[in-house]
Formats: C-alpha cells, sequence, structure tokens
C-alpha cells in the first residue's frame, strides 16, 4: 500500500513539476524530509537489518527527487 502510495505522489508531483515548477518545490521537500525520517529511523536497527529498512526510504526519497526535478528547469547558479 505504501509502494502505490509513493507511485502515486511521484506521478502528482511530476505533473506538478512541468505545469507549474516553482509550486512543485515544497511538496518535494516535505516528501523527501518525511522519506529521511524513515530511513533514519530504520537505519537505527543493529547490523545488516538496518540497511534493510532504510533502503525503501531511500530508493522512495530517490524517486520523488527525480519526479520533482524532471518538470523544472536546471538551477543557473
Amino acid at each position: 500500500m505504501i509502494i502505490v502510495g509513493v507511485i502515486a505522489f511521484c506521478v502528482v508531483l511530476a505533473v506538478l513539476a512541468f505545469v507549474v515548477p516553482r509550486l512543485s518545490r515544497h511538496p518535494q521537500n516535505g516528501a523527501q524530509r518525511t522519506l529521511g525520517l524513515g530511513s533514519r529511523a530504520g537505519s537505527k536497527a543493529p547490523g545488516p537489518l538496518g540497511r534493510w529498512l532504510s533502503k525503501p526510504f531511500r530508493s522512495s526519497s530517490r524517486a520523488v527527487g527525480r519526479s520533482g526535478s524532471a518538470g523544472r528547469p536546471e538551477d543557473r547558479g
């Protein structure tokens, strides 16, 4: 169920990034902050279990970042 939610959020974020690029930054940052909390909480488990528990959050955060920046022009500095 969480996977479906992350995919749906990525699609909405990508559409938002293409239509209104400026308005896609705040939802992207909020989602990445939330997924970062899950990743940090999972990584506190001992040994390989910590890596296994934090991996879904890291990959989801990476997907949110890619879909959010897909429609935005690159920052020019």
